[in-house]
């Protein structure tokens, strides 16, 4: 499966869990455009601290939403690398892991 694949995918359950419970996802969907549209930090540097986090805990679906943000931002792939280093630095071997994913699921969208 690729990774966009993955992402539609995983935006299909959020449909399905969106009609499941609204409340909460209304209110989730609340305080994410409140956190990402206030703030003296760009869209770009709280995605990075999302994904780095997002690999350090290991979320896959996450990474890929992250990594598509992103993109959408104007990050580059050096930029990536960098927050990717420092997820790993912060999160051991399993982080190696993960930003794996990371670091394809970029070169896969980015194709």
């Amino acid at each position: 499966m690729t990774y966009k694949q993955k992402i539609d995918d995983m935006r299909a359950e959020l449909r399905v869990l969106n009609r499941a419970v609204p409340a909460a996802m209304v209110g989730f969907s609340t305080l994410s455009k409140a956190v990402k549209d206030n703030g003296p930090l760009s869209v770009k540097e709280k995605e990075y601290v999302a994904l780095g986090m997002a690999v350090a805990l290991r979320c896959e679906p996450c990474i890929n939403f992250h990594v598509e943000a992103l993109m959408k931002a104007g990050a580059t792939r050096e930029e990536l690398g960098d927050v990717l280093a420092m997820a790993i630095q912060m999160g051991g071997g399993p982080a190696v892991m993960y930003a794996g994913h990371a670091i394809a699921c970029w070169d896969e969208l980015a194709a």
